[in-house]
């Protein structure tokens, strides 16, 4: 799951991004609201976490913005104002949740958990062939055994289990995991592939990740 980030206080905005990245998110950081929009507007985001006071547009701006665009994406409103009508106006902005400064990390990452659950979502583990993916411990099981997935690893995996045989591109990979400004070389996405591999072998799987020649992995079930 990939998330946006606008707060202009830069320690706390480190802070925020070590607890997402501690539980397997990617998370772009910005520091201002027209960077925030900029990068909202180019999608490829599953949630943000917007500060309310921000150099250039406040967050509640770039909330009404992104709603008159018809975005639907989750939004978390972070900010030290605890008045009822500062939450009032959040609301009705446009905010799937509001949460006031100073907080826990775990408040934080529970209201993220909430304002991305779908409707439709019955559990936290996806199943292909033999393994099993549990989203909230972050292990890969089959019946000879589990392991526990560091954080990239996890993430293209849960992208791979989400959509089997389907082919996703490095370009995905690395936008989704490693981020638009990203300075890492594209071939980590085969690194980390080759790391799923051991495990998958090690484990005693029955699906095997497919490499399609200048398009791809996909996740196949053997026959």
């Amino acid at each position: 799951m990939r998330i946006l980030l606008a707060e202009d206080e830069k320690a706390l905005a480190r802070a925020i991004v070590k607890i997402f990245e501690k539980n397997n998110y990617s998370i772009d950081a910005v520091y201002d609201g027209e960077d925030a929009l900029a990068y909202l507007e180019a999608g490829n985001y599953d949630a943000a976490v917007l500060d309310v006071m921000m150099p250039k547009m406040d967050g509640i701006t770039v909330l009404r913005k992104l709603r008159a665009a018809g975005s639907t994406l989750p939004v978390l409103i972070l900010t030290a104002r605890s008045e009822i009508d500062d939450k009032v106006l959040g609301l009705d902005s446009g905010a799937n949740y509001y949460l006031t400064k100073p907080f826990d990390s775990k408040e934080l990452l529970a209201a993220v958990r909430a304002i991305t659950r779908s409707n439709t979502e019955v559990d936290t583990k996806l199943t292909v062939g033999n393994i099993t993916l549990d989203r909230s411990s972050f292990e890969l099981s089959s019946p000879g055994g589990s392991v526990r997935l560091a954080n990239k690893e996890f993430q293209m995996m849960e992208m791979m289990m989400s959509n089997p045989k389907n082919i996703i591109s490095v370009e995905t990979f690395m936008d989704r995991i490693w981020g638009y400004d990203t300075d890492t070389e594209s071939n980590v996405v085969w690194v980390y592939i080759s790391y799923l591999r051991k495990k998958l072998a090690a484990l005693g799987a029955n699906v095997r990740i497919k490499a399609s020649r200048n398009a791809g992995y996909s996740l196949e079930v053997e026959e």
